[in-house]
């Protein structure tokens, strides 16, 4: 299944969850009661040691992870190892994904400049696609440099995700979608990400002005209970994006040394309420004009 195809039959739920965190094993367990709570997407975030987009709580998820071990090659490990029929999309950060390319310590040994030489975002791609993932979310990467990794997509096969923010207009906003595929990902406020007590009033307006794009758009940033998933695909999303309340979950599940079922069991329980109130959302709205 594609991406775009996950939001064929009603609103996408997209969960997120940093890859190995607190550890390896549990991680995949908890990505896993994820599906069972009706994701139709997944993204699993590789974590980067700046990661520039986000709030507290996935940072620190992000610091589990690496202290776990996770890396490049133990993520496209850890992603052949999970039980899931969902479409897959990594989000990163571009750096990983450029240098991941880098000449190899022969290479180097022959390379009279001295100079490491990169072969860019293709080695990850294609790896990438090896494994089974679907796609990508690069939140540091600009549109205006973004034609690599796009080629390297399209080479094959796999779909890159761009974040709009509530300020993104113009020709930034144009050239953006001229790349994306796959799904859009909406930013519900300004700031990084984290869970939030309401819905902001920006959303609406971001989907109306994203309204003549033909993509899916998928909401994101504070979405942290079935109500707001509600709201959310009520005023038009087709779909929303979750991560900072289900890291928080992670989160207390590490701290109170909780085993790894019932923390499984609590991310299947807010992941079926988040769905439930997505499709809440759909019946209250008219239906979504046919996509040519």
């Amino acid at each position: 299944m594609s991406l775009e195809d996950a939001f064929a039959d009603g609103p996408a739920f997209i969960p997120y969850l940093a890859a190995g965190d607190p550890d390896y094993e549990s991680s995949l367990e908890y990505v896993e009661a994820l599906e069972r709570g009706g994701a139709d997407i997944i993204e699993l975030g590789l974590p980067f040691s700046e990661p520039i987009a986000e709030g507290p709580t996935i940072q620190n998820a992000v610091v589990r992870s690496l202290e776990g071990g996770m890396t490049p090659t133990r993520f496209f490990e850890f992603v052949e190892d999970l039980d899931v029929s969902v479409p897959l999309v990594c989000m990163t950060y571009y750096n990983l994904i450029y240098r991941y390319g880098e000449e190899s310590e022969a290479q180097r040994a022959s390379n009279t400049s001295g100079e490491t030489v990169s072969n860019g975002p293709r080695p990850f791609v294609e790896k990438a696609a090896e494994v089974g993932i679907e796609g990508f979310v690069v939140p540091d990467l600009p549109a205006e440099e973004a034609g690599p990794l796009r080629e390297a997509c399209d080479e094959f096969g796999l779909d890159l995700v761009f974040i709009v923010a509530p300020t993104t207009r113009g020709e930034h906003l144009d050239r953006m979608m001229e790349q994306v595929s796959g799904y859009v990902y909406v930013q519900a406020r300004l700031g990084t990400t984290g869970a939030q007590s309401s819905v902001s009033d920006q959303t609406g307006s971001s989907l109306e002005r994203l309204a003549d794009y033909d993509v899916p758009k998928a909401v994101g940033f504070g979405i942290s209970s079935g109500d707001h998933a509600e709201r959310i695909v009520a005023s038009g999303a087709d779909g929303i994006i979750v991560g900072s309340a289900l890291v928080d979950i992670v989160a207390d599940g590490h701290d109170n040394g909780d085993d790894a079922e019932t923390v499984a069991d609590r991310l299947e329980t807010l992941a079926r309420e988040l769905k439930d109130g997505a499709v809440a959302g759909a019946s209250q709205r008219p239906p979504h004009p046919e996509r040519t």
